[in-house]
């Protein structure tokens, strides 16, 4: 066995694991310790013979890791090392060390949370933070916590802080190792685009060949890029591999071997080859700084590929790559600048993808996040998402546990969508078209087309090999078919709605090319599409947006929709808004969701018109209602009060506050109505009057009347504000002639604002104390209005004269 310098935490090691049965072993990137430490630790008393199971991130680097270890003891893989991955094995009863990917931890303790022969779990590479290595950790801790005490828990990181993670496992010792094997020298280049980075990695990685020895590995974002650097390279001589997890494994493993001819190589990589593997004869690193993520988009209720700028933790484990086997050099296409605006660590899974499946496990597991050791919790609404679509596939009921139907879903190695679709698919006698469907959505394997029937068809043409699924994945979904069953291009439509019902989509009669949703939404094909003209569609992926671009989906018939009977499928009767005409509908049939599938016109009954009026109403607002005078008054009346006496009862009567009570004061006088133009004949104010209790209505009239007395006789009506200001009178001010006090409401409380006018109905003074204006500038006003206006009388003491709105009586 090889003695590597990061293995002098060794010993260490041995007494946490021995002593307190956790611990966190932290060494940097090329340190060795994926392969050395389980065969050092192989041969522990408290192991007393049971096996160690190591998990890696990718299947790539498991099997890699797996060859390395047996190799190192002379045998061969299956003996005493041997590795799993989805849908391949290779272990025997004399394997002491297996390697599996992160997922499969999690299926043996669903099976058995005892683990029986197991002594030692190892978590590498768990800075990567997947939300498998996440979940497979908390299940992990509480089967040690409730029943395996003497279970030991090896967690191992080359980057990630070990502080929290240590406080995780129990406040766990942590053990810091030796560094870098050998040294890397960093060159760092210009920003580059996501866009250009293929070919800037190609350009690169020919001065990479110039400038050191051996083979150049090359990091890109996903299989376009490693394509396009393919295409820019040029170099004779020199053998170009990709790496990528959708390739099968025998051209993986080529990737990673020495040419069988001693040519050099250029290994173009994704973050597949970035930890837990060494690809020999690599000296040389070019990195092109992006990589792909999903991030759960609610819109598209998926999870969505972006490209986004590594970490500097992620630079740092690619850069590792050079100095594995030997001093290196690592070449970076950004600049120094960048490097130090890189965030520090990538954002885990936990935080950003789809958590149905994590939901699922944890209802099968009986337990919740917080109830569980997480390093971070789920985001509150991803998580609250997933577990609705769950409860939508009766996958789990309503308080959270996990239904027959649910655990029928975990035997498939696949998110509860997809699984639903298999399971469909198989007791329909369909098992290979339901696996090749799911494989297709998984992969996204495509040519650009939207068909996926064509697509489907095309998986089993003779000879057609370009847009096949890779066998690694169509492999562990075989072995679980009971039955393979038929296959038939034509039921891909009505198992996409199966797994997808919200998704099912009906063209429009108005727009062609646009689909209204079951969810509600619209859907839109592009303008050359070749699903143009189908009359009802389920759709598998959709750009999100408020228009939502298919991106893939098969035609379904509506019949099939019927006998199928997808989740939300109801037989009611439904009233629905005419934007055209501005008036109710009403139909009773068969509906999916909002979207009618089967459906006869119905007459449509109050009960079913006025919820359908209060949303118009709140959608396009209260402006729709008749407000004419009298019903604005009112508003601004009953809207004084509540400001002029706050210790009564008076409402609220702002817009916010009339849309929040709307059932109550507007729902009971929409009876007989259904089309738009019959709110003209509302009754506006008796509806807002209702608003008032019983013994407010009574003291309405006399603490804010509609009209005052004035002293010539007669009534004038008075203008209310909402904001609570006095009402405001406007009158001739010989009218007012004999009044002593400006005219008050509220009890007397609040004065009238006056608003004086001339005999040509022009104002000359605003004002609320009437018995100062007499007193004051009403001699001035006098003087004025004498000269301009003789026929009036203009008296010395207003406040004693008669009041008169005529002129001087003519002289006879």
């Amino acid at each position: 066995m090889q003695s590597l310098p990061a293995l002098a935490g060794l010993d260490a090691l041995r007494d946490a694991l021995a002593q307190a049965g956790r611990a966190v072993f932290s060494a940097p990137p090329g340190s060795g310790k994926t392969t050395a430490l389980p065969l050092a630790l192989l041969n522990e008393s408290w192991l007393q013979g049971q096996r160690i199971v190591m998990l890696e991130p990718r299947r790539v680097a498991t099997r890699a890791a797996a060859r390395r270890m047996a190799q190192v003891l002379g045998d061969s893989v299956g003996g005493q090392v041997g590795y799993q991955v989805r849908g391949e094995r290779r272990a025997g009863p004399q394997t002491r060390i297996e390697v599996i990917t992160e997922g499969l931890l999690t299926r043996r303790l669903q099976a058995d949370p005892e683990l029986p022969g197991v002594g030692l779990l190892i978590f590498d590479e768990f800075h990567e933070r997947s939300l498998d290595v996440d979940l497979a950790l908390a299940l992990a801790l509480d089967v040690r916590e409730n029943l395996r005490p003497d279970l030991r828990i090896l967690v191992m990181s080359a980057t990630l802080d070990a502080t929290p993670l240590a406080r995780l496992l129990g406040d766990a010792p942590v053990i810091q190792a030796g560094g870098r094997l050998h040294p890397v020298e960093i060159h760092y280049g210009r920003d580059v685009s996501a866009r250009d980075c293929g070919a800037a990695v190609a350009r690169t990685a020919v001065e990479a060949l110039a400038n050191a020895d051996g083979d150049v590995l090359a990091f890109l974002p996903g299989m376009r890029e490693m394509r396009d650097a393919q295409r820019a390279f040029q170099e004779p001589g020199v053998q170009v591999h990709l790496l990528h997890g959708s390739l099968p494994a025998a051209d993986q493993d080529a990737a990673l071997r020495p040419d069988l001819q001693g040519r050099r190589k250029l290994i173009l990589a994704t973050n597949i080859a970035q930890t837990s593997l060494t690809v020999e004869g690599v000296r040389a690193v070019v990195d092109g700084g992006w990589e792909r993520q999903a991030v759960f988009d609610l819109g598209a209720a998926a999870n969505r590929l972006e490209t986004v700028r590594i970490s500097q933790a992620t630079a740092e484990q690619r850069s590792g790559r050079a100095g594995r086997e030997a001093p290196g050099q690592a070449w970076r296409c950004w600049s120094a600048e960048t490097q130090a605006r890189l965030s520090a660590f990538d954002t885990a899974e936990i935080l950003r993808s789809d958590l149905s499946r994590m939901a699922l496990e944890l209802a099968a597991w009986g337990a919740t996040p917080s109830q569980l050791a997480f390093l971070q919790l789920p985001g509150e609404v991803n998580w609250n998402f997933a577990t609705e679509s769950l409860q939508q596939l009766d996958a789990v009921d309503d308080s959270g546990r996990i239904t027959h139907r649910g655990r029928e879903l975990l035997r498939w190695p696949l998110s509860p969508r997809l699984a639903q679709l298999v399971s469909c698919a198989e007791r329909q006698g369909l098992g290979e078209t339901g696996i090749y469907l799911a494989a297709l959505l998984e992969s996204r394997t495509g040519s650009g087309s939207d068909d996926l029937q064509a697509l489907l068809e095309r998986q089993w043409q003779p000879g057609n090999r370009a847009e096949r699924v890779a066998e690694d994945v169509l492999r562990p979904l075989k072995k679980q078919l009971k039955s393979a069953g038929r296959r038939e291009v034509d039921a891909a439509g009505r198992l996409i709605a199966g797994a997808y019902p919200e998704r099912v989509a009906r063209q429009r009669s108005d727009q062609p090319g646009v689909y209204r949703c079951a969810d509600g939404g619209e859907a839109v094909l592009a303008p050359d599409s070749a699903l143009r003209g189908m009359e009802c569609l389920a759709i598998a992926h959709w750009s999100p947006g408020r228009s939502r671009q298919v991106r893939l989906a098969a035609p379904v018939q509506v019949e099939d929709l019927l006998a199928e009977r997808p989740a939300g499928l109801v037989e009611c009767r439904r009233a629905s808004w005419d934007g055209q005409q501005d008036r109710l509908q009403a139909e009773a049939g068969w509906f999916l969701g909002a979207l009618p599938l089967k459906t006869r016109p119905a007459p449509v009954s109050d009960d079913e018109a006025v919820p359908v009026l209060l949303d118009i109403v709140r959608r396009r607002g209260l402006a729709v209602l008749p407000w004419n005078d009298a019903a604005t008054q009112l508003r601004c009346r009953i809207a004084s009060l509540r400001c002029w006496n706050s210790d009564q009862d008076w409402p609220a009567m702002d817009d916010a506050a009339l849309l929040v009570d709307l059932e109550h004061w507007l729902g009971p006088f929409l009876a007989g109505m259904r089309r738009l133009s019959d709110l003209a004949r509302l009754d506006l104010c008796s509806a807002l009057l209702s608003r008032l209790p019983f013994e407010l209505q009574g003291v309405l009239p006399r603490l804010a009347p509609e009209r005052v007395p004035v002293p010539a006789g007669g009534q004038m009506r008075l203008r209310y504000a909402e904001d609570g200001s006095p009402p405001h009178l406007a009158v001739r001010l010989q009218m007012m002639f004999g009044a002593r006090q400006s005219p008050t409401v509220n009890g007397g409380q609040v004065a009238v604002t006056l608003e004086l006018l001339s005999p040509a109905q022009r104002p000359i003074q605003i004002t609320r104390d009437l018995a100062g204006f007499w007193a004051g500038s009403y001699a001035e006003v006098r003087r004025e209005m004498r000269g301009r206006y003789p026929k009036h009388v203009w008296p010395e003491d207003p406040a004693n004269a008669e009041p008169t709105h005529r002129a001087k009586p003519k002289k006879s």
